[in-house]
């Protein structure tokens, strides 16, 4: 069974529903589920966002729904696969680090 009318189903979301925040036609969303279209890459995307799930999850080219323990920044979600990478250098996660440093001080909460 195709992924998108799995993902819909579990969310009891009709296919019009589902076109709707799409902003497409019901036919389109159709069209995917019967496998006769394919999604282009901005409706992957707004896909994965709905279903909360990677893109590959939708493709059925991985069954891991959500790695968000691999990819908290859900990176994923984007077509982006830390299998086509080298893992980052001890330099590069230091970098890191220092960047989540300061964007989480710029979040810091005001009233505690």
């Amino acid at each position: 069974m195709n992924r998108i009318k799995i993902l819909r189903e579990e969310l009891n979301m009709t296919q019009q529903e589902l076109a709707d925040k799409l902003g497409g036609a019901k036919s389109s969303v159709a069209m995917y589920e019967n496998e006769d279209r394919k999604p282009s890459l901005e409706i992957l995307i707004k896909l994965s966002e709905i279903f909360d799930c990677s893109i590959d999850y939708i493709l059925g080219k991985t069954n891991i729904r959500n790695n968000e323990i691999n990819d908290p920044l859900g990176l994923a979600k984007i077509g982006f696969n830390m299998d086509n990478y080298n893992p980052p250098t001890d330099k590069q996660k230091e970098q890191i680090r220092d960047l989540l440093e300061i964007i989480l001080k710029d979040n810091k909460r005001k009233d505690k």
